[in-house]
């Protein structure tokens, strides 16, 4: 027998459940607002804090959740995401290729701060190890 429908609203959730579900929705705000940056920072991924706060955010708040794969611009990349959890050769050549164009831009930016150069180039290089570990779709 299911419990009944008061006994799943948020104020009679066990406090550590409430906790859980406000981490949740916190960190799915921070994912959220970094996408958002990173759409205008070079360096900065848009995709996998979309993704990262679509994932908290259909954990704690269905709400949200629902917002974000309704949203105008982003709900199309987390909808896809969701329905095949993979993404398409195309973008991943155009993930890479951006990265690499942006990456190299920041590291000749940088050619006077060789350690702050290597970091650049190094998460340049984690950044495309990621998007080829995920799975692809023809």
């Amino acid at each position: 027998m299911s419990p009944p429908k008061s006994a799943l609203l948020p104020e009679r959730l066990p406090a550590r459940v409430r906790l859980t579900r406000m981490a949740l929705t916190l960190a799915g705000i921070v994912s959220l607002l970094l996408g958002l940056l990173g759409a205008v920072l070079p360096g900065l991924p848009t995709t996998p804090f979309i993704l990262l706060a679509a994932a908290c955010f259909a954990q704690a708040s269905p709400r949200l959740h629902r917002w974000l794969v309704q949203h105008r611009w982003l709900g199309p990349m987390v909808r896809d995401w969701e329905a095949h959890r993979s993404m398409p050769l195309r973008i991943k050549w155009l993930a890479s290729g951006m990265m690499a164009l942006m990456v190299g831009v920041s590291a000749w930016q940088l050619a006077e701060r060789p350690i702050v150069q290597a970091v650049v180039l190094v998460a340049g290089v984690i950044g495309c190890v990621v998007v080829w570990r995920i799975p692809t779709r023809r």
